[in-house]
């Protein structure tokens, strides 16, 4: 882990030498200290229901709730050559309740509800005149089964015609921990010291014998290459495509997620230890005079676990009053299963590797809704508070799955 900080900083350092060369006279300019100039808040409420929960082996209830809070500042300034430096913090807390999570242990006593703490912090420094940027972000995530450290490295180029090259590089290092279901724990209840279980990535740990305070941890690593380029066509057009290429490592699968196999028997989840994602993506926007602005967006995915998906997703912004819109989107999303999949009592012995988490089930999906959006020059009612975006979406799935989300967000300038 050192070693990476280490080569992180040392690129950084770099970028900002060469971004340092400018060709105007400074002698008389002054640097501009970091500033606060934004504040965002977002709030949202979101609840699902439906029949297929992993943690009983593809049945029983799905139903989850969700709030969530975030807060980011923005701090901007500018230093002795000219080039803008913006530092966000962000801090968000989720709580949930998830009924499934009962099912964990027989008894019906497990934790059935959690929360995630995720801080991050990025550093963006940008050269206007050449039309450069290079950034670099850190991101923490905690919460009773998971935790993740990330870092990435970012930038931009713009081109001579109003076209623009981003990229992206980012590494999680994150640690499962190892909560079988209590009917799955080796000698749980038989023996007084330390037992053994092998993960599905193939590593032996060891495991306390009432599932106690001792919990085994197993590793997962994510790495991710993202391109993308945008194009401004015209005044009333813009279009950009992006991709991803992403590595996964270690142990890819849920411990509490049950597989029942078709001769009764049940077992833990089983993945394979590596996974390479590739989604490809395409936008179009396109400004249908002054009101209204078409935004749409396609995506194809593949991975080497045979799941293959599309998604399709248009969003027609309109602009009632100068200040005030509303934004009605919809998003289309069919997916193939990946090859490891079978629903409650399908697989068999000769499985190698096995899930009945329906996310790797053939579905469809819909999701539709409407966001408003005010944000008038000189602030609502006078005050601080620049903008105010409320959100619903209603979501469906081919599995009988059926969920609500709310959003707030607040912005101070």
């Amino acid at each position: 882990m050192k070693k990476i900080c280490l080569t992180v900083i040392g690129l950084y350092l770099t970028f900002l030498h060469a971004f340092s060369q400018t060709t105007s006279d400074d002698s008389t300019y002054q640097a501009k200290p970091l500033k606060l100039e934004e504040v965002n808040l977002v709030s949202s409420y979101y609840s699902q229901n439906g029949d297929h929960s992993a943690i009983t082996g593809g049945i029983g209830t799905e139903k989850v709730t969700d709030i969530s809070n975030g807060i980011e500042l923005k701090w901007v300034g500018y230093d002795w050559y000219k080039r803008k430096h913006t530092v966000s913090a962000e801090l968000g807390i989720d709580h949930h309740t998830a009924a499934s999570s009962a099912y964990v242990s027989k008894s019906g006593a497990s934790k059935t509800g959690g929360t995630r703490v995720y801080p991050s912090l990025d550093w963006t420094v940008e050269n206007e005149q050449k039309g450069t940027t290079f950034g670099l972000g850190t991101y923490l995530s905690s919460e009773y089964n998971y935790s993740s450290f990330g870092l990435d490295m970012h930038g931009s180029v713009k081109t001579k015609n109003n076209g623009e090259f981003n990229g992206k590089f980012s590494a999680f290092f994150d640690k499962v921990k190892l909560i079988y279901p209590s009917e799955l724990i080796p000698n749980s209840s038989n023996s007084s010291g330390p037992t053994y279980i092998t993960t599905a990535s193939g590593s032996t740990v060891g495991l306390s014998s009432g599932g106690g305070h001792n919990i085994p941890s197993a590793q997962r690593f994510t790495y991710t290459a993202s391109l993308a380029f945008a194009q401004v066509v015209n005044k009333r057009m813009q279009v950009s495509v992006m991709t991803d290429l992403v590595g996964q490592s270690g142990y890819l699968g849920l411990p509490f997620h049950r597989v029942y196999f078709s001769d009764g028997t049940v077992h833990v989840e089983n993945l394979p230890d590596i996974r390479l994602k590739l989604p490809i993506g395409f936008r179009l926007n396109y400004f249908a005079g002054d009101k209204v602005v078409i935004r749409t967006y396609y995506r194809f995915y593949t991975d080497d676990w045979g799941l293959t998906a599309h998604t399709a997703d248009v969003e027609v912004p309109f602009k009632v009053t100068p200040f005030f819109s509303i934004s009605p989107f919809y998003r289309y999303y069919i997916q193939t299963a990946a090859k490891y999949f079978a629903p409650y009592a399908a697989h068999t012995s000769a499985d190698q590797y096995y899930t009945s988490n329906y996310a790797y089930s053939a579905l469809t999906s819909h999701f539709f809704g409407t966001g408003m959006r005010l944000s008038p020059p000189d602030g609502i009612m006078g005050t601080k508070l620049s903008t105010l975006e409320l959100r619903f979406g209603h979501y469906i799935q081919s599995t009988n799955l059926v969920s609500n989300v709310v959003s707030v967000n607040m912005q101070f300038k």
